[in-house]
């Protein structure tokens, strides 16, 4: 048994979950959700709360237990409050604009980058240079902003390219010559 996957899932007002057998439907105010769960792990309601538990005592079974039990617990809560990643675009020209189901880059090449934004995911854009990704799905949401950030990653000598924002970066100095 994992001690994650014993936590209870306290499912708020407003939120219906249909429990199948392979996969849970979560639907909230943010929109509605499709969840698998992980073979050998079943879900049960009771009094608001959804309990993850296994169909056998296998001891291998508990690092899915708390797989399945982590991965409705985020459906949950991306349909109640939903999810979102900021990324910073940072270099002299280089600029996005949304236009349609696209977002257009400007990221120093000799063309300009179109991203197809996919469905589920909106992306807002402030000040031309800070992005917004948000949606319900936890992982689409940070699988979307890598994408963007894989465009140009940043550079360790001059700081340029598309980063998280409050992203670290160690700086590197060149070559000195001497």
């Amino acid at each position: 048994m994992s001690r994650i996957g014993k936590k209870p899932i306290t499912v708020p007002k407003g939120v219906t979950v249909k429990i199948g057998n392979d996969a849970l439907d979560i639907q909230g105010p943010k929109g509605k959700l499709t969840q698998r769960i992980p073979p050998g792990v079943k879900f049960e309601m009771t009094e608001g709360q959804l309990h993850a538990t296994t169909l056998t005592p296998d001891p291998e079974l508990g690092k899915f237990h708390g797989l399945a039990r982590s991965l409705v617990a985020n459906g949950v809560l991306g349909v109640t409050e939903g999810f979102k990643r900021e990324l910073d675009i940072v270099g002299v020209g280089y600029r996005a604009e949304v236009r349609g189901k696209q977002v257009v880059f400007a990221l120093g090449y000799s063309h300009p980058v179109v991203f197809d934004v996919p469905v589920g995911i909106d992306i807002a854009i402030e000040k031309q240079t800070h992005l917004t990704v948000t949606g319900v799905d936890r992982q689409l949401v940070g699988q979307v902003a890598a994408n963007i950030r894989r465009l140009r990653k940043p550079d360790p000598y001059k700081q340029k390219g598309v980063r998280y924002t409050g992203e670290v970066l160690k700086k590197k100095t060149g070559k000195t010559g001497a």
